[in-house]
This record gives C-alpha cells, sequence and structure tokens, in this order.
C-alpha cells in the first residue's frame, strides 16, 4: 500500500459531487478510519496545516446535552439509567446498553443508537460546512467521522480520506487509551468493529489511504503530502 494512495479522481457522480481540479471552492473532505486507526491524530496533523476541522464525535457530543431533541429521544429508548445525577448523559453506560447482547438473546441495539443520532450529526456537519464555505470560500473543511461510510455520508464530500493501521495495533492503543488490560481491550475493539466497515471496505470507497501503523513522523509526512494535493485543489493553483 501506498503511503499516499491516490486514487483515480473520475469517480463515480453518485458517489462524488462534481469537481473540478483547478477551480476555487470549498473543498469538502471526509476523514474516516476503523476504531483506534488514528483518525483524530490525523485531523490534528490537517488542522495545523490549515485545515478546518471538525470531530462528528464532538457534534453528537453537543446533540446529547439536555434539552436537544436527540436527548430526550436517546433517553426515551434508552431509558434514565444512562444519565449522570446532573442529568447527563454518560457515554460509557449509553455505549454499554447500545453494544450489549440483551438478556435472553437478540440483536445489540447499536443500530437503534445510530438511527437516532446519525441523521441529526449529518445535517449539522452539513450546516458546518456551508458556513466554512460562506466564510472562506477557498477552505479545507474536514469532517472526521467514525461511521461516515456507514451512515452513507461518503456523497456529502468531495474527497475521502481512510486512515488504517494493523488490526493488532487497534488493541493496543485503545488498551493505552482506556487503561485496561490487552485481553478487555480486544474484546471492546471486536464488539466496536463489529458495526462498522472492514478496512477493505473504506479503502474502496477512499481518495487517500493514511497508513498509521508507523511512526507519528511517517504519519505526519504522509499528511503534508496530501494536505499539498488538497491545497491544489481548494485553492485552484493547479
Amino acid at each position: 500500500m501506498e503511503k499516499t494512495k491516490k486514487k483515480n479522481f473520475s469517480v463515480p457522480r453518485c458517489l462524488r459531487g462534481e469537481f473540478h481540479v483547478g477551480e476555487a471552492r470549498l473543498l469538502k473532505v471526509g476523514l474516516t478510519g476503523g476504531m483506534a486507526a488514528g483518525k483524530t491524530t490525523v485531523g490534528a496533523m490537517l488542522a495545523a496545516l490549515g485545515a478546518r476541522v471538525v470531530q462528528a464525535d464532538a457534534i453528537a457530543h453537543q446533540l446529547m446535552l439536555p434539552g436537544e431533541p436527540v436527548y430526550e429521544e436517546v433517553v426515551r429508548r434508552f431509558g434514565r439509567g444512562i444519565l449522570d445525577p446532573d442529568g447527563k448523559v454518560n457515554r460509557s453506560r449509553l455505549a454499554e446498553a447500545a453494544f450489549q447482547a440483551p438478556p435472553g438473546g437478540g440483536p445489540r441495539r447499536i443500530q437503534e443508537l445510530n438511527e437516532i443520532v446519525h441523521p441529526a450529526v449529518l445535517r449539522r456537519q452539513n450546516e458546518w460546512m456551508e458556513e466554512i464555505g460562506r466564510s472562506d470560500p477557498h477552505a479545507i473543511a474536514v469532517v472526521e467521522a467514525a461511521l461516515l461510510l456507514e451512515a452513507g455520508a461518503g456523497k456529502d464530500f468531495d474527497r475521502l480520506i481512510v486512515v488504517t493501521c494493523r488490526p493488532e495495533q487497534r488493541v493496543e492503543r485503545w488498551s493505552q487509551r482506556a487503561g485496561v488490560d490487552t485481553q478487555t481491550a480486544r474484546a471492546e475493539v471486536t464488539r466496536r468493529m463489529a458495526s462498522q466497515w472492514p478496512d477493505e471496505e473504506k479503502i474502496k470507497a477512499a481518495d487517500y489511504v493514511i497508513d498509521n501503523s508507523g511512526s507519528l513522523q511517517d504519519t505526519n509526512d504522509q499528511v503534508r503530502e496530501l494536505y499539498a494535493q488538497l491545497e491544489e485543489q481548494a485553492g485552484g493553483s493547479g
């Protein structure tokens, strides 16, 4: 796999909005990848280079604050047991309720949760990109989202970046991030990855692939190379 993999830009119109290199306009970029692949790291690197970056997870967090319609629906469906004493959603409890298999069998409820949250997140992130486009038409607007493709949002972007890493690295990174042992981390990664497309499928939809299996410097080098190409497309300098 090339470190910065550039695919043929003449992708089907059903997957991408019409876009001409050399045309000065907002460049909408989706940034995705499997659990613990390093999306946030790549997003931070892009932001440091000048991209405007928003995390879909942060949007979802805002939508689940008390008083928001999404909050009300999530509490109605999953019960007040997911709330902290101050009335805010405890995301660990919500994740447990969504991913845990119900007693006596039956499907996990993660799809039900996604059906509540995803449409609202997609609307909000599209509104954010529109706002960026009005204030800076030459900007590169990046939306980082773990389930971007799974939610059917690929069509909302001009370019898609997929971040990958080796499967065992996901376990190691989650173990460090969550402060749990390897066995617990592996079980959690397996559980969450079951609701995500495998890397092979994400890569098929990607315009660029960042391999985050190596050092941070190696990843940063790939991101710099990629960003130079995005700048050329957004600014019309080519």
